[in-house]
């Protein structure tokens, strides 16, 4: 189920207005859309810096969740995350709790903005993965010096992110997908996405394909944006390249955005919540309005949203009422005269701005069950013991070797921020307290036990604080693990 209808027969939305200017250019979409005619039942809810204020450390009431669990699809304002007192981002919360696993991006120049890429015709997708990663939030202190976060990736989430992206290409007509890694130096983590990437890309011989690595594809959006169709990407690297991107449009002002997954939806712009201009009506509403559009699409009214893209555009043609990150403070319209120009240019058209086709995206079938890739086979070569110490790699190496005698296991190396450093091999490198030490099997071809690995690390933990261990892993004989720099 996409969304739901009353039985008076209108679309149910969460409306969740938001912190700062988020209720000023949330009423300027409502009144929009409510002035096409489209039947929505407004259900308005709360989320973010006043609900943090409640004691509610998510920033999302229990009212809100059962709202969004009843109308599958939300239209948000920008939500503040306080300083100081509660706890994760409540616009990450929401996605989270509905597996909104796909941030869409559409970043499209737009008549009368200035910016150093008109006349270009920049019309592309960004397509963020939005649950895994370091969005994660997975983080430790593990010495008193050194922070660690996991990047998190996994097979189930790249596939469904990437397979959605092909989807959003044929839903719009567009002829190309880019999938976007850092896969030269993450080859295991940002590696995964990319071979999931091309194995997807074989079901889709109607639309080309092509791998970039992410600086390149940065570079590529600031040189030649008009290249790309849609980008696909993980979660760290589509936050920031969808924020470059939509620079090259005029600003976070012209960004709408939607968060999809399996039968939810959350449409908010991508700006912030500007609590300096809260209130003084003069706020470019734009990217909340073009969000609206987005949702109207998921609502399958196609009509309506063509209808006030166009309006969108044609007031921006006339130039007669643009707000003050537009044409500065002596001509600028307010957002109430903004929103009430784009009214009156309801039914109106453009002679130059042509609206895409667009049909609805086939979403990629869920897979509920969570071990989604099998092996065959599976063995353990060996253990990192990451350890605290003060020592230098010349006095922790032996003294590890002779805490190992009598074990299974060997030293076979000790890393210091992913460089090998014992045995050494001439490197240099200014060395903190956070010691990686990989023990292998004494005999090739044996296998690790857990017991072995216990005894290890008691016999490691009569000197030195360890901190994680992680067992060295290989599936259906492919190693499971990354080789420190240096490592032979």
């Amino acid at each position: 189920m996409k969304y739901s209808v009353t039985p008076e027969g209108k679309k149910l939305v969460t409306l969740i207005p938001g912190d700062g200017i988020g209720p000023e250019v949330v009423e300027s979409a409502r009144r929009i859309v409510e002035a096409t005619g489209v039947p929505i039942e407004w259900d308005v809810r709360r989320a973010g810096a006043s609900v943090f204020k409640e004691g509610i450390a998510s920033g999302v009431p229990d009212d809100t969740i059962e709202s969004i669990l009843r109308s599958r699809v939300v239209l948000k304002g920008p939500l503040e995350t306080p300083v100081g007192y509660g706890e994760k981002s409540a616009n990450v919360t929401l996605r989270k709790l509905f597996e909104a696993f796909a941030n869409v991006r559409p970043v499209r120049e737009l008549p009368a903005i200035p910016t150093p890429y008109r006349g270009r015709g920049v019309d592309l997708v960004i397509v963020r993965e939005n649950i895994e990663d370091l969005y994660a939030a997975i983080e430790y202190r593990e010495t008193p010096g050194v922070w660690n976060a996991t990047k998190l990736i996994s097979q189930k989430g790249s596939e469904k992110v990437i397979r959605f992206a092909f989807e959003l290409a044929r839903a719009e007509g567009r002829k190309t997908v880019h999938g976007a890694t850092k896969s030269n130096i993450l080859k295991l983590t940002e590696g995964s996405f990319k071979r999931i990437f091309e194995e997807v890309a074989r079901d889709y011989p109607d639309i080309e394909a092509q791998h970039i690595i992410i600086d390149n594809c940065a570079h590529q959006l600031v040189k030649q944006p008009e290249q790309f169709d849609v980008i696909v990407t993980t979660n760290m690297n589509g936050d920031i390249i969808s924020d470059l991107a939509s620079g090259l449009v005029g600003g976070l002002g012209f960004a709408p955005s939607a968060n999809l997954g399996h039968g939810i939806a959350i449409f908010e712009p991508v700006h912030g919540s500007a609590p300096k201009y809260a209130g003084k009506n003069v706020i470019n509403p734009t990217a909340m309005i073009l969000t609206a559009v987005m949702m109207l699409r998921y609502l399958d009214e196609f009509d309506a949203a063509e209808a006030i893209e166009q309006a969108v555009i044609v007031t921006l043609e006339e130039g007669k009422a643009l707000t003050r990150d537009v044409v500065g403070d002596e001509r600028a319209a307010s957002t109430t005269e903004f929103t009430d120009a784009i009214i009156a240019n309801l039914g109106r058209r453009s002679s130059t701005w042509q609206s895409r086709t667009y049909r609805p995206i086939q979403m990629p079938p869920l897979k509920p069950e969570p071990d989604t890739v099998k092996v065959s086979s599976r063995g353990v070569a060996g253990v990192d013991v990451y350890i605290e110490a003060a020592e230098m790699p010349e006095t922790l190496g032996p003294a590890l070797e002779q805490l190992a005698n009598g074990t299974p296991l060997r030293l076979h190396l000790i890393s210091n921020r992913g460089l090998q450093v014992y045995p050494p091999t001439g490197a240099t490198t200014d060395y903190v307290d956070h010691w990686r030490c990989r023990f292998l099997a004494r005999s090739a071809g044996n296998g690790v036990t857990d017991a072995q690995i216990f005894q290890l690390v008691s016999l490691i933990g009569e000197r030195y604080p360890w901190f994680r261990i992680q067992r060295l892993l290989a599936f259906d004989g492919e190693l499971g693990f990354s080789k420190a720099q240096g490592e032979d």
